[in-house]
């Protein structure tokens, strides 16, 4: 067992992150709260508060979500524990005219998250916002192109990149431990139920439809489509691969060092309760092929728990020394006799969820911690910038349109871009007029 206060010492050493406090010191406003808002408090986004409120000198200010219902639910949690309200929003332009925060956290569904960074950056906000950083490909080169154009920052919430565990065992791969890793193999399992048959009925009093919808074209509200079921909808969603394969994906090609694919192939199907709305695979196996013969495979499944390594998910690194087995609560190492040889595992109290639709945990705290400690100052690179986070989503994106082409994708390993016309087709997306996000 290797001591995890040794590691973090080495750590912090090995990837530079502190700057003097002179250096701090000289920053505008170092001494000052981050004021925080946080936009899609249903789910997810109550993790982002949770995360940011743990955060030293960092103030949740504002709430905001197009569901009243929702807002009140959230205050009422407030109240409850004797925590002071934050102010609330159903409309965020409102927020970002007013300045009146430094941070913004975004955690809508999909088909919100370029167009919310991309104004957030240009009202002069950092930036977080949930994987996937955007519903296509082009709409990550916008943000990258927002964020060079404004010099804000933006992180994605991939968090995993912040883990104590991982980032060591990035360290000991880096360091030959695994001698040549070759191929990684990922996975999800879990147990979605069914989403039944909605209807075309008037949306509820309480939930602002057309901002709901936003950049996407107008279409009437379906009754099982709000909150969570809109990711297996392809006019809103990224379904399964973006929603959770590309944590998992993220984590291997970042401790392999690769970037874009040559070829990439999705196989996948609808098995289970196939007389829903459900428009998406449920079951489907993505296998990305780099230089070199080195790959990336993940099979997902939405429907059937199967575990492996008693895990719903996680990765498992093949090597030429070796293999390690990792998670977002640690990681082991064997050699090739498949013996035990490190590992460094997450302390009880300090575990991260896996497969729960919240997501909440640990990390979170540090991914936060991370992007505060950039913004102000006291650390060099965030854990997850714009770049590498629109590098895993266009992986994931491309396993998408693998499968909805039917086709093996070849890739342009620069670019990222099928060579495919067919697949081109889905590079970028059409909008509500007004709404649309520029590149």
């Amino acid at each position: 067992m290797l001591d995890r206060r040794t590691m973090l010492g080495g750590i912090g050493a090995a990837i530079g992150v502190a700057t003097t406090a002179k250096s701090y010191a000289a920053i505008k406003g170092a001494n000052d709260r981050l004021r925080v808002a946080t936009i899609g408090v249903n789910s997810r986004g109550m993790a982002h508060v949770a995360a940011f409120s743990k955060t030293p000198n960092c103030a949740l200010t504002h709430i905001v979500d197009v569901d009243s219902d929702v807002l009140t639910k959230r205050l009422e949690s407030f109240a409850k524990r004797g925590l002071p309200a934050p102010k609330t929003e159903r409309d965020y332009r409102r927020l970002f005219d007013r300045k009146a925060v430094d941070i913004v956290t975004i955690a809508t569904p999909d088909h919100w998250h370029a167009k919310l960074a991309i104004d957030a950056i240009e009202s002069g906000h950092h930036v977080y916002v949930e994987k996937p950083i955007g519903m296509a490909p082009a709409e990550g080169e916008a943000l990258i192109a927002a964020t060079k154009r404004t010099k804000r920052l933006l992180q994605m919430g991939n968090q995993q990149r912040s883990s104590v565990e991982t980032i060591a065992l990035k360290g000991l791969i880096d360091a030959g431990e695994l001698g040549e890793v070759y191929e990684a193999q990922t996975w999800y399992a879990n147990n979605r139920k069914t989403i039944g048959r909605g209807q075309e009925i008037a949306p509820p009093a309480n939930l602002d439809w057309d901002m709901w919808q936003g950049p996407r074209p107008r279409g009437p509200y379906r009754s099982n489509l709000v909150h969570y079921n809109w990711h297996w909808f392809w006019k809103y969603g990224t379904g399964e691969i973006c929603n959770n394969a590309l944590h998992e994906v993220d984590v291997a090609r970042w401790l392999m060092g690769v970037t874009y694919p040559e070829t990439v192939s999705a196989e996948g199907a609808r098995h289970f309760h196939r007389d829903d709305d459900w428009e998406m695979y449920d079951t489907l196996a993505l296998k990305l092929e780099y230089a070199g013969g080195r790959k990336i495979t993940w099979d997902g499944h939405s429907c059937n728990s199967l575990q492996r390594y008693g895990r719903g998910r996680g990765v498992v690194l093949l090597g030429t020394k070796g293999h390690a087995l990792v998670d977002r609560n640690g990681f082991q190492l064997f050699d090739l006799a498949d013996k035990p040889v490190k590992q460094m595992l997450v302390a009880a109290d300090g575990t991260s969820e896996t497969t729960g639709t919240m997501g909440e945990g640990a990390l979170d705290i540090l991914h936060a911690s991370n992007f505060v400690d950039v913004i102000r100052g006291r650390a060099r690179d965030l854990a997850s910038p714009v770049r590498e986070g629109h590098i895993s989503t266009t992986t994931c994106h491309l396993g998408n349109m693998a499968y909805r082409t039917k086709s093996t994708l070849k890739i342009d390993a620069t670019t990222g871009k099928p060579t495919s016309p067919e697949a081109m087709k889905l590079w970028a997306l059409d909008y509500q007029p007004g709404w649309e996000v520029k590149v």
